[in-house]
């Protein structure tokens, strides 16, 4: 599995850059890029609570093999209608839509379906750290591979490469036998579930207590990378090379994160480990936002990835050891609104704050909040840190 999301999240990032070209080329607007990129995420925030539902309930592994095999054959319909110059704003439109609506499914049940695959509950923090590693590697390497290959093929070939590369994962989903562990769970209505999926995690505070502070997080200070062209061109003065550097920085910083945390094993460290990388992750915004050095602005966006990073990841590894393996798909799918979902939201309305007040105070005022959460959040990691010892009432 982890070798054909090697293969296939590559895919992934090379079309996630084809996909921004072609909208600019084909509209020659800014606006239909935002429009495209809200198409993508917004299903998540209605969708992926129910998906959670069903992630309790059916075989994990072939809703996974669906959820790879329907953005497959979507990537083959855009490579061919770009290929053949048949190619319209509405079918990019209507795409990215409808693998917003795969995506909102496939996160809950791929994070549920993680420790089947692994078994161990101890094994679960380097996993993750793992998949993080993956995850930003590609982060970092497909969109420069992505740029060489629209200027020497075009955008049609990265999405047929995109389509090819699905086939990674799928194999390796089709050759794994696993025990599904809710096989024999017992389930009411779909609404039933989910009200108390949504009880189970409002009501166990250390789930919702970290729930809190990444949805925060997610929601002021995720949506900085949508200004990040804004640095790159009106503040630091510099063009699209420089914001290739600025992502790329930011990548980094990721990547070491993700790379410390495949080495450590300890839980116990990973509660008070979250704030401090969450105070990292403010600060460095914050700086940023005051910034108009070119080599600072890296320097701070490394940071900044690097603190969101562990953050995240570490978010994930405590409520996925501490949660009922009953109700994992449920809190897993409201773990990932917190940025799948609420992220967008967020985009929207500090852009449009930016608009008023600029980009800079925005983006100072954002993180301001985030460091309250921060705060907040400290005085509970007393609470967090017992259900590391205390097995939850079921």
């Amino acid at each position: 599995f982890f070798l054909g999301q090697l293969v296939s999240l590559m895919g992934t990032w090379i079309q996630n850059i084809a996909l921004g070209w072609l909208v600019y080329r084909v509209t020659d607007s800014a606006v239909w890029l935002g429009v495209i990129g809200f198409a993508g995420q917004i299903p998540a925030l209605f969708l992926t609570p129910f998906a959670g539902v069903f992630a309790d309930r059916l075989n994990r592994r072939k809703v996974l093999i669906a959820t790879q095999v329907i953005p497959m054959v979507l990537a083959f319909i855009m490579a061919t209608l770009i290929l053949t110059n048949n190619v319209e704003v509405w079918h990019i439109a209507l795409i990215a839509l409808l693998n917003g609506v795969v995506i909102a499914f496939d996160n809950p049940f791929r994070h549920a379906f993680l420790l089947e695959m692994i078994g161990e509950k101890v094994l679960l923090q380097n996993a993750i750290a793992l998949n993080s590693t993956l995850f930003n590697s590609a982060r970092f390497i497909g969109p420069m591979v992505g740029g060489f290959l629209i200027a020497l093929v075009g955008e049609g070939y990265c999405f047929l490469i995109n389509g090819v590369s699905f086939l990674a994962v799928v194999f390796s989903l089709l050759a794994m036998r696993v025990k599904p562990s809710n096989e024999n769970a017992a389930h009411k209505s779909v609404l039933y579930d989910l009200v108390e999926g949504a009880k189970y995690t409002f009501s166990f505070k250390p789930i919702r207590y970290l729930l809190l502070l990444v949805v925060t997080t997610g929601f002021f200070g995720l949506p900085f990378q949508v200004f990040l062209p804004v640095f790159a061109r009106d503040i630091l003065g510099g063009d699209s090379q420089l914001l290739g550097f600025l992502t790329g920085a930011l990548g980094a910083g990721a990547l070491t994160g993700a790379v410390y945390l495949a080495s450590r094993k300890n839980l116990k460290q990973l509660p008070s480990m979250i704030f401090f990388t969450t105070i990292v992750f403010a600060l460095g915004l914050m700086s940023l936002s005051l910034s108009t050095s070119v080599m600072l602005s890296l320097g701070l966006l490394y940071l900044t990835g690097l603190g969101m990073i562990i953050q995240y990841a570490s978010t994930n590894t405590l409520i996925q050891t501490i949660v009922d393996d009953s109700k994992r798909g449920r809190v897993m799918a409201l773990y990932g609104m917190s940025f799948l979902g609420v992220t967008p939201v967020g985009s929207l309305l500090l852009g449009s704050i930016a608009g008023a007040i600029g980009v800079q105070i925005t983006l100072f005022a954002s993180s301001v909040v985030c460091l309250v959460a921060a705060g907040l959040y400290s005085r509970r990691i007393g609470k967090v840190k017992q259900s590391l010892e205390v097995k939850p009432c079921r």
